[in-house]
């Protein structure tokens, strides 16, 4: 009788020669699997305790609040079976289910949300979630996927949050995700949650410690795919097939692959890649500048809650459309409800400086990339996500409200101006932080709280144009004056940063912080008193 180390070595042998070859051109591609993270994840799941048979299975996952499946990206079969096991989740009829995925940014989820809706259809889902830029693995299994949720599902949600290629910050992104998923479960207090994470994430200590932080009274179970040391142990079982293994009372490992499947499948995808040849993709440049800009204010992209702090910029992050998605974006600005008038005139924005960042639909076009004007755009950005995204909450209103009898339009279009004037000085100032060879205006005199007055009073009784070039010109002239004082060590980062997290939206509000930020700058540049020992 064959022992079952025998068993193993035979089942074994053929894929572990076919696979050695593989594994060494993956190896040359991607030298990851060095990293401890996934040193943490290969080394977690050994050994296991019993065999499962598809009743078992079931069970297990009738007794749990959320359900971690763990995804080989490149591995069709991985997300196929997820779907299979939400549609088996649903048919015992006695709770609700909802599906949260990795593979969808959550700053996206309002384009999910069309799609969910029947707003746009498939081709733009794929693209304005930047699929095959930022994901790049096969799209027909994942939408596959979706539609299972739709049509089965309460709800699908995005959980994930850059960077993705950085493993430095994996561990922030598995504590976004357990907030999302925390997120949820309030939203759906009586529902199944099933999550489809890269099975990397779903070691012990990774997502599910950061899940059990965040929801300790849930009853989480992880389903693990094809993991190679549990599949190769597995070989030495009497059983022709082993369907699946319990590894403890909390983790399943289920096979519907063989360990050559999968590593063939992602060598394929890595050579795809390697021969792509794209037209250029901005987002990772515009992304950057965020990046750097947020870094040098020091803010925390993973903020949980609002204080010093945007809640989650990470989840805020613009979409960016090119050249070739011109039509797409003007049906997303017809669908926001952007006049054509308004439509044309960012358009010509556009034409004239080669980019803009549109705050009314959260998103970058840009047609040739000028760093000038692009540090300028992703400093409108940060500024918009420091304040909520007002423009996408709210909806766009226009400035330079003409004065009425009583006052109060006067009021308002005096609001509006400063909030213009500080707007186009935070964007002048960042954008000189980010590109410091920016020329600066040739208007160079210290602004006065007098003159800023005189000025709102004459835009608001102007023209719209004349109304945004006057706050526009005051705007550079005081963003300059703000990036000198930095220069010169009179300006910290900690006080920046409160000026892009100054609300200007309340009323009187702007022309206070205008107000303060004079004088700060008046105080700062006053001569000191020598001292009689220097």
């Amino acid at each position: 009788m064959a022992t079952t180390a025998n068993l193993r070595s035979r089942r074994s042998a053929a894929q572990l020669h076919a696979l050695a070859g593989v594994e060494r051109e993956i190896r040359a591609q991607d030298s990851h699997n060095r990293r401890k993270y996934l040193r943490e994840f290969n080394e977690a799941f050994r050994n296991y305790d019993s065999l499962l048979d598809s009743a078992q299975i079931q069970n297990s996952i009738g007794s749990a609040n959320v359900v971690l499946i763990g995804d080989y990206h490149a591995l069709p079969a991985a997300q196929r079976h997820a779907a299979t096991l939400i549609e088996q989740r649903v048919l015992a009829g006695d709770r609700p289910v909802v599906l949260g995925v990795e593979t969808i940014f959550a700053r996206d989820q309002h384009i999910l949300d069309e799609w969910w809706r029947r707003e746009i259809d498939e081709s733009e889902l794929r693209q304005r979630i930047r699929f095959d830029l930022d994901w790049g693995y096969d799209w027909t299994p994942f939408y596959e996927l979706l539609v299972t949720a739709r049509d089965h599902a309460e709800a699908v949600y995005g959980l994930d949050c850059m960077p993705r290629e950085d493993l430095r910050k994996i561990g922030a992104r598995d504590r976004h995700a357990a907030a999302k998923i925390a997120e949820i479960r309030q939203r759906h207090p009586d529902a199944v949650i099933f999550v489809l994470f890269g099975e990397s994430h779903l070691a012990p200590e990774h997502l599910p410690r950061a899940l059990r932080q965040q929801m300790p009274d849930a009853k989480t179970l992880t389903i693990l795919q094809n993991i190679d040391a549990l599949y190769w142990r597995a070989a030495g079982e009497r059983a022709d097939k082993v369907e699946a293994v319990r590894v403890n009372d909390d983790v399943l490992c289920v096979f519907n692959a063989t360990p050559l499947e999968k590593y063939e499948s992602y060598r394929l995808f890595l050579d795809q890649w390697r021969r792509c040849d794209d037209t250029p993709d901005f987002a990772p440049t515009i992304y950057n500048l965020v990046d750097s800009l947020a870094r040098f204010l020091e803010i925390n992209r993973y903020s949980p809650h609002n204080s010093t702090q945007p809640k989650f910029l990470v989840d805020m992050l613009p979409e960016v459309y090119g050249g070739s998605s011109d039509a797409m974006l003007r049906r997303l600005l017809l669908r926001k409800g952007i006049g054509d008038s308004q439509r044309e005139s960012m358009l010509a924005t556009v034409a004239g400086r080669g980019s803009a960042y549109l705050p009314q639909v959260n998103a970058f076009y840009i047609r040739e990339f000028q760093m000038i004007h692009a540090a300028e755009d992703a400093t409108r950005f940060l500024h918009q996500a420091c304040q909520g995204l007002p423009h996408r909450l709210n909806g766009h209103t226009e400035q330079g409200i003409a004065a009425n009898g009583n006052g109060t339009g006067e009021r308002k279009a005096i609001d509006d101006f400063y909030a213009r004037l500080i707007e186009h000085a935070i964007a002048y100032f960042g954008a000189r932080v980010l590109y410091p060879s920016r020329p600066a205006p040739d208007e160079q005199s210290p602004l006065s709280r007098a003159a800023c007055e005189k000025a709102a009073q004459a835009a608001i009784r102007a023209d719209k144009d004349k109304f945004e070039s006057s706050a526009q010109e005051l705007g550079y002239r005081l963003g300059s004056q703000i990036y000198n004082a930095y220069l010169a060590g009179k300006v910290a980062a900690s006080g920046l940063r409160r000026l892009f997290l100054a609300h200007l939206d309340e009323p009187g509000l702007a022309r206070k912080v205008c107000a303060a930020v004079i004088a700060k700058l008046r105080a700062v540049s006053r001569p000191l008193t020598r001292s009689a020992h220097a």
